[in-house]
């Protein structure tokens, strides 16, 4: 088009300028006749060459426009783009087959008040990507305002699980003028996670039934008159069985977790109080390993905290154990507990003096399952479950975990709690649905 309009101005051009060169050379001096004849000439040869760059420039321009096109079409993702009147302006094969809408249905259609009211059924989970607030089931993951904006989205019928970002369209006087959404489709994932949680708690109730009927008779056993080898076998026995105990049980609480059900109790809680009576129950563990324990309080009270006592206690638990178990003789543990300044958090750390985390295993820590090397040379048993809990458990309250640590020095985990109530999340979500 672009290509046309200026080949029609060059041949426009080229036909006034014949005529001014014809009324030159009968109404002007012959001096002027050149003068007139050469700018003609110049200022044809300048919208020749000026034609020719427009027209290569456009041929670019349309190529590169196939391209975006060619892979916008291929991208996995579905994708859509919509402008200020949520008329559909690109919709894209993955977004049809998510759908299961055609985009001849879509293209050009304004989603208008009308569209709101009146939903075909089809039409219905578009409808909610673009008007989040008729989701019945959305978890917004950024801050109102702020760009992307992230949220996930979940349909019933027909069951879908979609992770919706979208980018505004800004023209160059800084004004919106559309949207891009981007939509993840994590249906697959989110049911294969599941069908594991599941079958992660069924298995593990079935082997808690005869765990605890094995641990109540070990237990009984003990109180019998053996002799020290006979003792030794039984204790051993029961040992065996605690520690299976716990791993059943950790099992269940990730199979919880990922289903979303771990099942919180928020209270308000002194948080100083919270943090001495777990040290004062560690004290026993950590003078078997010879370790000694400190808790330093801030300089100024701090506030009451809406926490899950028992939920955070797992938190604590588990980080002062790894701190107590892989430090060294005479090592020290200390936790600290203060405010942010400026912001409506507190942060708490468990900073201790033993092996450390090596530089390659820092960015699995938190994983399912994981456990350092040097970790596990130290103690073998373990089964890599806590700190992925732990996680989890901080993240339902709002706040944040991470880890600082020096091969052969220490370790810090420090994590932060909201002071404000509305900064807790309003429900569970299930495994994989945070950013």
């Amino acid at each position: 088009m672009i290509k046309t309009y200026f080949g029609n101005l060059t041949w426009l051009f080229a036909i006034l300028a014949m005529g001014a060169l014809v009324i030159g050379f009968f109404y002007l001096e012959p001096f002027m006749i050149v003068i007139h004849t050469a700018i003609i000439i110049s200022i044809t040869i300048l919208i020749f060459y000026s034609t020719i760059y427009a027209a290569k420039a456009n041929a670019e321009l349309k190529l590169e426009t196939q391209r975006l096109d060619e892979i916008i079409e291929n991208l996995s993702d579905g994708i859509f783009v919509y402008d200020e009147n949520f008329k559909i302006l690109v919709f894209n094969r993955a977004a049809e087959q998510i759908f299961g809408v055609s985009r001849k249905e879509v293209l050009g259609q304004s989603f208008t008040l009308k569209v709101k009211q009146e939903p075909s059924p089809r039409l219905r989970p578009i409808l909610v990507i673009l008007f989040p607030a008729l989701a019945a089931n959305i978890i917004r993951r950024s801050e109102p305002g702020m760009y992307p904006q992230i949220a996930d989205i979940s349909f019933d019928d027909p069951p879908l699980e979609l992770r919706i970002s979208t980018y505004r369209i800004v023209n160059e006087n800084g004004k919106v003028v559309g949207l891009i959404k981007i939509i993840h489709d994590r249906t697959r994932e989110i049911t294969l996670l599941r069908a594991k949680s599941e079958f992660i708690t069924i298995a593990s109730h079935q082997l808690r039934t005869p765990l605890t009927g094995l641990s109540w008779a070990l237990e009984n056993l003990k109180k019998e008159p053996f002799t020290p080898a006979q003792r030794e076998i039984v204790e051993s026995a029961a040992g065996a069985t605690t520690r299976l105990m716990k791993i059943t049980n950790e099992l269940l609480d990730v199979a919880k977790i990922e289903e979303g059900k771990f099942g919180y109790r928020f209270e308000q809680v002194d948080l100083i109080a919270f943090l001495e009576e777990a040290l004062r129950q560690t004290k026993p563990v950590a003078d078997r390993y010879q370790v000694k324990l400190y808790l330093e309080k801030p300089s100024s009270p701090i506030l009451k905290v809406n926490i899950d006592p028992q939920k955070l206690g797992l938190v604590i638990q588990n980080l002062l154990d790894n701190a107590i178990r892989y430090n060294i003789p005479n090592g020290e543990v200390v936790v600290k507990v203060d405010a942010l300044p400026g912001k409506p958090y507190l942060e708490v750390s468990v900073r201790d003096t033993g092996i450390g985390i090596a530089p390659e295993d820092m960015k699995k820590v938190f994983a399912e399952f994981f456990r350092g090397t040097n970790a596990m040379r130290v103690a073998v048993e373990g089964t890599g479950l806590g700190l992925y809990i732990a996680k989890n458990i901080v993240r339902r309250h709002g706040g944040m975990i991470r880890v600082e640590s020096t091969l052969n020095r220490g370790t810090k985990f420090t994590f932060s709690l909201p002071t404000h109530l509305s900064l807790i999340p309003a429900k569970e979500t299930v495994y994989g649905e945070d950013v």
